[in-house]
Parts: structure tokens; C-alpha cells; sequence
């Protein structure tokens, strides 16, 4: 009789082959299992309060319209579906005019805004729950740029394999105004190899401010921290400049110093139209990753902080985890992807100026 735990298995003359173990998972593979359980159970619990919600205010909005019908004569009843009916169309009509505003600027952008790239050609390093999470904070850079009074001209270049795959399942992609190149920039820019500048923290040039005629780089790269320098090292073998952003001279980072790729364009978005770099950095970066909130501007002194910002994008341990289910949560505020349909059927991303965390500076 074969021990609990083992299986046995018949050969072609009916007898039994040695016993074969069945496979068990290790204790830490125990646990990541039970963690995924976890995060899937509460995001459908999540999304099913949130569908209840909803559900209850529409209903509590109908019955209160319905009342107040009920309390009006027929007269009253009628202007007032009149009124709202104009409401609505100048809502829409508001919005329309909104819409074709920011894609004015946007397409303007395209001819004379200050060029940022985000570089996709890391997608090999990546694991398919990291490639997700870039996608995220690549819409979440469109978005911005797109609320943007000043957006810049944004660029992405080595989009290809998995990463365009994710990239095509957000809605209204195909219909973004911006650059998408399969190649790498130092092919697509090679005509303006002297003007590319790689963003990395492992650089010794500080960046005081931003040249027009120069082209930054930000690392699309969702690593955990597995490569550090992959960027600075790529700039030198590419024998193009680099620059790290001033984040040392104007506040000191908490023990956990890094930035989404998102949180790092916004920036650069912040400084174009106030050409303020302490705005920048206090507006977007979050206070939970600054020391000492109210006292953090060190004035002219220069604090040196070596490991302050990387570019490239890492994940915190708590983002880990929400993306273990290989989707974002829909509860959350900091990371919901919200969708906008216009009325001539164009999407637009929006998000939370604060997302996941999975970017270094």
C-alpha cells in the first residue's frame, strides 16, 4: 500500500511502478497562494460594494426625481424637464469645447513642446504583472500631459511584444496624440543623438533646468530594484548625456526613495509651467516618501543624496502585492483607472496625481 502523499502508477502489464511523490509546495509558495486568495477575495468584495453603491444611488436619485415630479403641476412638471434637458446640453456642449481645447494643445505640442520620451525597451526584464503596471503609469502620463495647460511632446519608443499588447487594451490608445515608435529612440532620434539626455539618478549632472532643444529620457523599467544602474549603463554605452533630477537640493527622501515613471513626468510637467523645481517635487512627490514635511527646503545648501532618484521604474512591496492578481484595484483611489468617453467616442484616461509606486527617480 503506498504511503499517504504518494502516487502509484500502473505499467503496461497491470503492475504497480515505484510510488511517485506528489509535488507540495514549499511554505513561502504556501504563502504567496494564501496572499493571492486574499487580494483577489477582497477586490471582488471591493468591486461588489462598489456595484451595490452605485446601484443604490441611481435608485435613490430616481426615486427623488420622481417626488419632486409628483409635487409640481403640469406646467411646472414640463418647464422643469425643459430646464434640465438644456442643462445637460450645456454640459455636453462644455464639454465638447473642453475636449477639442486640449487636443489643440496637445497636437501644438507635437510641433513645439519640450520632447520627453518614455523607453519601452525593457520589456524583456520584466515579468507580465511588471509589463501591467508600466501600462498603468503610461496612461497615467497621458493623462496628465493631456490636463496639462502646457503638455509636452510625448514620446514612446521600443513599444513592441508584450508591452504594446497591454498598451492596445487600454481604451482610446489608438486615438492618443503622441509619438509611438517600435524602435528604440537611439534609431527613431538618431538625426538628434546630440540632444538626448537619459534621466537617471546614478548620473553626476545635476539637472538645473530643462532645455528646450534637448529630448529627456525616462526608463520605462518595472524592476523590484533587480537592476540597478541598467539605465546610467545604457547611456554610457550609447554614448549619449545623462542628468539626475535636483531632488537633493530642494528635500530629503524617506527611507523609501523611489518614484513612479508617472510621478517623475508630472514633475517635469510642474516645472515647464512654473519653472519652479521645489513646487514640482512638493506637489507631486508624495509626503509618506519626504522627511520631515514641513521643514524640507535646505535652502542653497546641497545635501547629497547619491541614491535619491532612478528613473527607471520599481515597485513597492504593498504595489507587489496589489498587482500579484495580475490587475489593478478598482477600489483604490490612488491607482483606479478612470476611463472618460467623450461624446464623439474618444477615451480619455484620468488619474490621481499620487499612483503606484513601482518607478525610481
Amino acid at each position: 500500500m503506498a504511503d499517504p502523499g504518494e502516487e502509484t502508477h500502473a505499467t503496461a502489464d497491470g503492475t504497480n511502478a515505484d510510488p511517485k511523490p506528489t509535488q507540495t509546495l514549499t511554505k513561502t509558495a504556501q504563502k504567496k497562494l494564501l496572499k493571492l486568495e486574499r487580494i483577489t477575495a477582497r477586490k471582488a468584495e471591493k468591486k461588489a460594494a462598489e456595484k451595490q453603491r452605485k446601484a443604490e444611488n441611481k435608485e435613490k436619485r430616481r426615486r427623488d426625481w420622481d417626488e419632486k415630479l409628483k409635487s409640481l403641476s403640469p406646467e411646472e412638471k414640463a418647464k422643469l424637464i425643459e430646464s434640465t434637458k438644456e442643462a445637460r446640453w450645456e454640459r455636453v456642449k462644455r464639454d465638447k469645447e473642453e475636449h477639442r481645447i486640449k487636443i489643440e494643445r496637445l497636437k501644438k505640442a507635437a510641433e513645439v513642446g519640450q520632447k520627453v520620451v518614455l523607453d519601452l525597451d525593457f520589456g524583456h526584464h520584466m515579468t507580465a504583472n511588471e509589463i501591467q503596471s508600466l501600462s498603468q503609469q503610461i496612461m497615467y502620463c497621458y493623462a496628465a500631459n493631456s490636463r496639462s495647460t502646457n503638455p509636452t511632446h510625448l514620446w514612446l519608443t521600443g513599444c513592441t511584444g508584450e508591452m504594446e499588447a497591454r498598451l492596445q487594451k487600454i481604451p482610446g490608445f489608438d486615438k492618443w496624440i503622441i509619438e509611438k515608435e517600435t524602435s528604440p529612440y537611439i534609431e527613431a532620434l538618431n538625426d538628434q543623438k546630440e540632444n538626448l539626455v537619459y534621466l537617471t539618478a546614478d548620473s553626476e549632472n545635476v539637472l538645473e533646468e530643462l532645455d528646450s532643444k534637448s529630448i529627456y529620457i525616462i526608463g520605462g523599467l518595472v524592476d523590484r530594484n533587480r537592476f540597478k544602474g541598467i539605465t546610467m549603463d545604457k547611456a554610457r554605452e550609447q554614448g549619449i548625456k545623462s542628468a539626475k533630477l535636483p531632488i537633493g537640493n530642494y528635500l530629503k527622501m524617506s527611507s523609501s526613495q523611489v518614484l513612479t515613471v508617472n510621478q517623475v513626468f508630472e514633475i517635469m510637467l510642474n516645472y515647464i509651467e512654473t519653472r519652479n523645481w521645489k513646487s514640482a517635487f512638493f506637489k507631486v512627490i508624495p509626503q509618506r516618501k519626504r522627511e520631515n514635511a514641513e521643514g524640507e527646503t535646505l535652502g542653497e545648501e546641497k545635501v547629497a543624496t547619491p541614491d535619491a532618484v532612478d528613473l527607471v521604474a520599481v515597485t513597492k512591496e504593498d504595489e507587489k502585492e496589489d498587482l500579484e492578481g495580475d490587475e489593478v484595484e478598482e477600489g483604490s483611489l490612488r491607482k483606479k483607472q478612470c476611463i472618460r468617453e467623450t461624446k464623439d467616442g474618444e477615451h480619455i484616461a484620468s488619474e490621481d496625481n499620487n499612483t503606484t509606486e513601482d518607478n525610481v527617480l
